[in-house]
Formats: C-alpha cells, sequence, structure tokens
C-alpha cells in the first residue's frame, strides 16, 4: 500500500480528502500545518505529498523548500492545493519544484487522477534509475576484470615507427596503450600510405582480426616511444566468452571503428585539400590532447601528416603554410601548435 501525507490546515478539507484516499487504498498520514508535515515526512518517508499553500506556521513554498534540501525527501512527488489560481503562484511552485497544482474546489477524478499519474512517472524514474545503477555495476565490475587482465600482462617498449603489427599476418594478442601513441595505415602495390586510425593512452589496438577471426587488415606502428600491455590472444577470448560487457563493449568499439572508416573515406573523396588538412589536425587535438586549457602542439612529421588526410606531402606543406600565414596555426621546430581552434573547426563545416 503507497503512503501518502496530506498537509492540510482546514480541518474538513484534511478529514474528507482523508477519507477519499482511504477509499483509493492509500494509507494517508495528515498534519493540519507545514510544520508537522515536514516532521511527519522525516519521521516516515512517503510515496506523495499533497499540501496546501496557504497555511500557518510554515506555508506550503516553506514545505517544499525544506524537502527539496533533505536528500532522502526531494525527489519525492509533491502536489500542492490552494483556492488561489492565479498563474504567478502556479509558476512559483513549479519553479520551486512542485510537480502537479490543483485548485480549489477540485472532484475526487481530478485529485485521484493527478495523484495516480504522478506515482506512476515517479515509479517509472525509480525503475529506470535502479536499471541504470545495475548497468553501471555491471560495466564497473566488467572493466575492472579488463583492467586486472591488462595489468596482468606482460609489457613491452616499441620505438618510434617500429611496427607492432603487420598487414596479412594472423593475431596472436590483443594490445593495450600504456603510454605513446599509434598509429594504423593501409599500403597499396606502390608503397602509398593510408592512415586508417589513430589510439592514445588507455585504447586497445588489434581487437579486430581477433573479434572477426581473421587476418590483420593494416599495419600498426608506433607514432613516438610507445609502451603496449601484451594480452594473450586466449586470455582475452575467453574474458570474451564469460563477459558480456566487456564483449559489448569491443562491439561497441568496432562499430565506431567502422563509423570513423566510412566519415573518412567520404572526406577522402570529396572534400577539398584545406579541409582534409583541416579535419586530420582537428582529429589529431581530440584524440592526443590532455589539457583542453592548453593550446594543442605535437611534432609530426609531414608525411604522416599527409598519410592522414589521404594526400600528398607536397600539399600537405603548402597547406600548412597557408594555415600559418592565415594565422591558424604556428609551426616551432616541426611541431604544430593549433592557435584558432573555432576557425580552424568551421572549415570543416
Amino acid at each position: 500500500m503507497q503512503r501518502v501525507l496530506l498537509i492540510e490546515d482546514n480541518d474538513e478539507i484534511r478529514e474528507n480528502t482523508a477519507e477519499i484516499l482511504e477509499l483509493a487504498n492509500y494509507q494517508v498520514d495528515t498534519a493540519a500545518n507545514g510544520k508537522l508535515g515536514v516532521e511527519k515526512a522525516l519521521e516516515n518517508a512517503p510515496d506523495l505529498i499533497i499540501c496546501d499553500v496557504m497555511m500557518p506556521v510554515l506555508d506550503g513554498y516553506g514545505v517544499l523548500h525544506l524537502l527539496q534540501k533533505n536528500e532522502s525527501l526531494k525527489n519525492i512527488p509533491f502536489i500542492f492545493l490552494t483556492a488561489k489560481s492565479e498563474r504567478g503562484d502556479f509558476r512559483k511552485g513549479m519553479e520551486m519544484g512542485a510537480d502537479d497544482y490543483i485548485t480549489k474546489p477540485f472532484s475526487d477524478i481530478e485529485l485521484l487522477t493527478a495523484i495516480e499519474q504522478r506515482l506512476k512517472k515517479s515509479n517509472l524514474l525509480q525503475a529506470t534509475a535502479q536499471s541504470a545503477n545495475r548497468q553501471q555495476e555491471m560495466e564497473t565490475g566488467s572493466i575492472k576484470a579488463l583492467h586486472e587482465l591488462v595489468e596482468s600482462s606482460p609489457v613491452n617498449f616499441y620505438k618510434k615507427k617500429q611496427v607492432i603489427y603487420g598487414e596479412g599476418n594472423h593475431p596472436v594478442r590483443l594490445f593495450y596503450i600504456e603510454k605513446g601513441k599509434v598509429k594504423t595505415f593501409k599500403s597499396n602495390e606502390d608503397g602509398k600510405e593510408l592512415t586508417v586510425a589513430l589510439f592514445g593512452e588507455g585504447d586497445f589496438v588489434g581487437f579486430t582480426a581477433l573479434l572477426e577471426g581473421s587476418v590483420y587488415k593494416e599495419t600498426a606502428e608506433a607514432i613516438e616511444d610507445t609502451t603496449l600491455s601484451i594480452v594473450a590472444r586466449e586470455d582475452f577470448e575467453k574474458l570474451l566468452r564469460t563477459n558480456k560487457e566487456v564483449s559489448r563493449m569491443f562491439i561497441q568499439l568496432l562499430a565506431q571503428n567502422v563509423t570513423d572508416r566510412e566519415k573518412q573515406l567520404v572526406g577522402i573523396a570529396y572534400n577539398s585539400l584545406r579541409k582534409r588538412v583541416a579535419e586530420a589536425l582537428v582529429l589529431l587535438q581530440k584524440k592526443y590532447t590532455r589539457n583542453k586549457e592548453d593550446k594543442f602542439s605535437m611534432h609530426i612529421s609531414r608525411e604522416d601528416l599527409a598519410h592522414i588526410a589521404g594526400t600528398a606531402t607536397e600539399s600537405i606543406i603548402r597547406t600548412l603554410s597557408d594555415f600559418k600565414s592565415e594565422k591558424l596555426i604556428d609551426i616551432r621546430e616541426g611541431s604544430i601548435i593549433i592557435l584558432d581552434e573555432k576557425r580552424l573547426a568551421a572549415l570543416l563545416n
């Protein structure tokens, strides 16, 4: 049986309303003023509160204000009762956090319908919150299990430009970036490269081939000196079989990779050179910026940047020179520094 707290200073209205609620199978607590109402709410938290606005000792607005300050009571559905029908009173109550507003005199059906609707909404919100909490607990446990697997795995160090795995090879391990940066790229018969993905600290690399049960479709190479945790294929597959949340996480990563590849291919096919270079710089900034307050700076070879933008190195050099003259970027000792993020991002529109 759901509990309703009725706070009303008019004896006749309070008794009649309580009787109606009891006939509707609600457990009813009553209070003759706001102060007593708050005390009763603290003693036995109700499922819903009906409160008159104009009362002695403590009016309805004061009751709502005190309840909103209490963590255990602030989310209880709150319905105002009042003889006033002015719009200003209505708005004041709603702005303070009331869920509904019933003007006296009211019919039995009007009262019961308002209560049922608010309780139904409250129950739905509680169920949603509980489901979200359970999901978060499951995901937290899953992430913990994944991190434990990574932490128990051996660590390898790769120097800048060192290949981590090659296109066409069979995968035997999963890679987790502890420190550094990694790119994956594809090469054509003439040896021309296209960077297809960038990875940084906290990213997993090489999982697509493991999930597909196929060979690597690209080559992975360290952009800078990089430290990787090496997870054995058998351990990774065992975790996937026994932990649905980990499986779901990697499926989402796989789907995101597909979306990113499609977007990249469309950009290479239809975007202008300036837009492709700007998009490459924005991608690097999003992927490798740690402190958003600082200007993004990265030492990257023009060849590598060309592979990301899908263009020739000479074209990259000319476009970077244009961006520098327009004060979008600066170049110092080979490092590219983004000076105007908004204007650079505007080139993508």
